[in-house]
This record gives structure tokens, C-alpha cells and sequence, in this order.
């Protein structure tokens, strides 16, 4: 089945303009879904807005919006108002600066998704886009109104294609230092950094994220086949607790390296025998 695009519009560059198509390109659709169930009659159950004082359920179209100032005080926003509030959306996604590729903090950066040129006339100025912004090693900031809100985007070279990064607002970030102000700055030197460069060392290799299994998933289809079977399935052993006791021991173990041998103690000097006393002769008895 071809794949939907969630959006469609225009990819300007200056006074250059092609049709462009967005679609997702992350999806959960194959995760497997559980449904809450009423235990007593196996039925599915539903979700209900309720009033929280009355307890009396409220229809679709008697909810609305609204902004606390107060306690149980609220400001109520009918959804005519917002959408005469939001930035009327354009169609167009606007580059408006291009960056170094490692300019941009990974943090910042939201939900991904493919761009591709909508139609045939427009793949020549798409290609010539992508191809500009290859050759430079660049990527572009952009912005557009997406699903009823404005938006910053990312977008860069991707294969045959754009990547295209939502954007995180700076506002929508908490600081770094909030959480790292606690954390020492105290260097560590000698055999403990050395073995831990070693271990990183023997762990290099290549990304290749098929080789990764959702353990999660994976159990969790181990247990439905297990019961559709009427098979009782067996929890995993818990992990071994090792028996380290530091955090030296710890590297070394990993690093598959004993602890140096410890200097052997010079012998005991040993005692000298003592000296050999002469035996005494038996006494002679006198002659009657």
C-alpha cells in the first residue's frame, strides 16, 4: 500500500519554488497493541470526559479550552478563537538560513520526517536543493505552519531525499546546568582512564540498527503465542550480581585484565637451631 503523505506544499529556496510531499518516517504501527478489557465480561471499555463535580459525562460538543489563572478559576478559549489566533498557514516551507551539519544541538531536535518532490515537474528543483546542500555540507532552518502550529524546521540531504527534523522551541528545552550543576569536574587520570579507553577501544565498530532487537516486543509475543498454545512461559533468570568491590576491580574485569600480582614478601629469616647441650653421664653408684 502506498504511503500517505501527511502534508503537502511548497520547498522555496529564494525565488525558487517546487511542490513538495511530507510523509512520517518513523511509525508504531507494528508494535503490537493491547487493548483495556473489562475483566468481568471481556469487553472493551472506553474513555469518557466526566465533569469532576457533578461526575455527569460531557459530550464532544460541550467541551472546551480553557487557561487556568486561578484556582478552579479558568479562562475558557472557544476553538473559533484559536484558530483565528494561530498563524494562517502558508503552504510553503521557507528556508531562511543554512548551518554547519555539527552546528545543531541534537536536543533541540524533534519528530523526523521524509520530504520528497510532489510529482515529476518539481524533482528537477528539488534534486538541485538536496544536491546544493550536499555539496556545501550544510542544512537548512526553516519555517512553516505544521498540524495548526508554527514551526521550526531542520532539513537535510537524506539518501535520494530530504530529512526533515521538527524543531524543538528554545523555551521547550530545559538547561543543561540544572541538572549537570551538581556533577563534579574532577578529572580522572591513570590506570582507571586507560582502562577505560581500552574497553571503548575493543567495543569500535559500525551502526547497524537491524542488528538490535526490541527485547520488550519480542517477549511480548513469546507470551501471546505461549498462551494461545496454553503453554506457561518462563520469566528470564535475573542478571548475576557480580562481586566487585570497586570501581577499578570493575574495569578491570571488563577489560579482562587481573589485578597487578603484589610484590612477594621476603622470607622469614629462620631461627637459628639452638646450640646442642651435652648429655649428662649417669651417675655411678658407690660400691657397697
Amino acid at each position: 500500500m502506498a504511503i500517505r503523505a501527511q502534508w503537502k506544499g511548497f520547498l522555496k529556496l529564494g525565488l525558487l519554488t517546487c511542490p513538495v510531499a511530507l510523509y512520517t518516517a518513523s511509525s508504531k504501527s507494528d508494535r503490537i497493541s493491547l487493548h483495556t478489557l473489562n475483566r468481568a465480561t471481556g469487553h472493551r471499555v472506553k474513555r469518557e470526559y466526566v465533569d469532576e463535580a457533578t461526575g455527569k459525562p460531557v459530550e464532544r460538543d460541550e467541551q472546551v479550552k480553557g487557561y487556568e489563572i486561578d484556582k478552579d478559576e479558568y479562562l475558557i478559549l472557544t476553538q473559533e478563537e484559536i484558530d483565528a489566533a494561530v498563524p494562517e498557514s502558508t503552504k510553503t516551507i521557507d528556508i531562511e538560513a543554512f548551518v554547519d551539519c555539527h552546528e545543531l544541538d541534537d536536543t533541540y531536535m524533534g519528530n523526523p520526517y521524509y520530504l520528497a518532490p510532489s510529482g515529476k515537474p518539481a524533482q528537477e528543483a528539488f534534486a538541485l536543493i538536496r544536491d546544493a546542500m550536499r555539496a556545501r555540507k550544510v542544512v537548512g532552518i526553516a519555517r512553516t505552519v505544521l498540524f495548526r502550529r508554527d514551526r521550526v524546521l531542520m532539513i537535510r540531504p537524506e539518501h535520494d531525499g530530504i530529512l526533515v527534523r521538527l524543531m524543538r522551541f528554545d523555551y521547550e528545552v530545559r538547561p543543561a546546568a540544572e541538572v549537570f550543576e551538581t556533577v563534579p569536574a574532577s578529572k580522572v587520570t591513570g590506570e582507571m582512564l586507560e582502562l577505560a579507553e581500552h574497553i571503548i577501544d575493543t567495543k569500535k565498530g559500525s551502526f547497524h540498527i537491524e542488528e538490535f532487537e526490541d527485547r520488550y516486543e519480542t517477549a511480548l509475543a513469546d507470551l501471546i503465542k505461549a498462551k494461545q498454545a496454553g503453554r506457561k512461559i518462563k520469566a528470564p533468570a535475573p542478571p548475576k550480581k557480580g562481586n566487585v568491590v570497586s570501581l577499578l576491580d570493575a574495569l578491570r574485569e571488563s577489560a579482562g585484565k587481573a589485578a597487578p600480582n603484589p610484590k612477594p614478601a621476603k622470607p622469614a629469616a629462620k631461627a637459628k637451631p639452638a646450640p646442642k647441650r651435652a648429655a649428662k653421664a649417669p651417675a655411678r653408684r658407690k660400691a657397697s
